[in-house]
């Protein structure tokens, strides 16, 4: 089975989904791959895909199976060091971690409002790969955005949850032609359970 995911979902959520799936059904090969960019499941370039936003192609299968919360997070070394802002606008005197030429990403922060101005200059620790921006806020380096649910099992601090913060939503997508294949049916099945219970995870905190 051959499943697409973003790179923080294949990362960070993904392997113990994966590999309590492969404890009940040994027999089945699974393959991953990671990309922020939706795989075309209708070229089956992969059989399921775990999406943030919902599918807009064709002859799919999706469900969704919840949202999952962001918000500005630093390790507790940074804040010891910098102290925490008290507003978003105090957070052009702190290292903030971001995106560098992902023009996208960017647009999408501009989208929320916020009462500062969200530029690749805002950012002082840049870099388009959203794990690497993980292990810089998790290093102290400064504050970025993060799941909820993955800030805490890192042990980070949130910062302005007042203040700043959205949802994604999360969608299991497979083609429809797929639907008659057993091993497909329980991956999609298993994916949906295993994606209920982490955001259940972020409920509880």
């Amino acid at each position: 089975i051959r499943i697409t995911a973003s790179q923080i979902i294949g990362t960070e959520v993904l392997p113990a989904i994966l590999g309590a799936f492969r404890k009940a059904h040994p027999e089945i090969d699974l393959e991953l791959v990671l990309s922020n960019k939706a795989e075309d499941l209708s070229r089956r370039d992969a059989d399921i895909a775990v999406r943030m936003v919902r599918p807009t192609q064709g002859s799919l299968v999706a469900r969704k199976v919840g949202t999952i919360g962001v918000g500005f997070y630093a390790a507790p070394d940074y804040l010891d060091r910098h102290g925490a802002p008290e507003s978003l606008e105090a957070l052009t005197d702190h290292c903030v971690v971001g995106f560098d030429r992902e023009a996208p990403s960017i647009e999408a922060l501009a989208d929320l409002n916020l009462p500062i101005e969200v530029t690749r200059e805002l950012f002082t620790f840049r870099s388009d790969n959203d794990l690497a921006q993980i292990a810089a806020i998790r290093a102290g380096l400064g504050v970025g955005a993060c799941q909820h649910q993955i800030a805490r099992r890192h042990g980070l601090t949130p910062v302005l949850p007042n203040a700043f913060g959205f949802e994604l939503e999360v969608w299991i997508a497979m083609h429809e032609n797929l639907k008659g294949h057993r091993r497909m049916r329980l991956m999609f099945d298993h994916l949906v359970t295993g994606f209920q219970a982490f955001i259940a995870e972020g409920r509880r905190g």
